[in-house]
C-alpha cells in the first residue's frame, strides 16, 4: 500500500505540471494499492477546481467515487497525532493535511508515501518506521 499526497494527485491530473508523467505513472503502476486521507481529497479537489475549473474537479471527484483511491477518514486518535506532529514540527510549518498523511501511514503501517513534498516528508519521523520511503 502507498499513501498518496496532494502534489502527486494534482500533478497526475494536470498535463501541464512538470511532474505529470512520473505522478501519473506512479498512480497507474500502483492501482488498487493507493490510499489517502480524506483531507487530501478535499485539498486536491479545491486546487483542481481553482487551477483547472469545475469540469476537471468533477472528473477527479468521480474517480474518487469510483474507488480509484482508498479514502481514509481521520479518527480522534489520528487528529491527536496530527496535533502532536504540527506542534513537533512547528518550525517546518507542517500543516494538518501533511500531518494527516503521516498519521494515516502510521495507523495502517504503511511506509511508502507518494509525494512531491520532499522538504516535509524527509524531515518528519513517523512512529512506525525510521523514515518514510518517498515516491517518486
Amino acid at each position: 500500500m502507498i499513501v498518496v499526497d496532494t502534489g502527486v494527485l494534482l500533478a497526475a491530473v494536470s498535463s501541464k505540471d512538470r511532474h505529470h508523467r512520473e505522478s501519473a505513472e506512479i498512480l497507474a503502476a500502483h492501482a488498487g494499492q493507493l490510499v489517502t486521507p480524506a483531507l487530501v481529497i478535499a485539498e486536491t479537489s479545491w486546487m483542481i477546481e481553482s487551477i483547472m475549473g469545475p469540469a476537471a474537479e468533477h472528473l477527479f471527484v468521480t474517480s474518487v467515487a469510483d474507488g480509484e483511491l482508498g479514502v481514509k477518514d481521520l479518527d480522534a486518535n489520528d487528529y491527536r497525532r496530527c496535533a502532536q506532529l504540527i506542534e513537533q514540527y512547528a518550525d517546518l510549518g507542517l500543516g494538518l493535511v501533511d500531518a494527516s498523511v503521516v498519521a494515516v501511514a502510521e495507523r495502517l503501517g504503511i511506509t511508502t508515501v507518494a509525494t512531491l513534498n520532499r522538504r516535509d516528508f524527509l524531515v518528519v519521523r513517523p512512529r512506525h518506521c525510521e523514515a518514510l520511503e518517498l515516491l517518486p
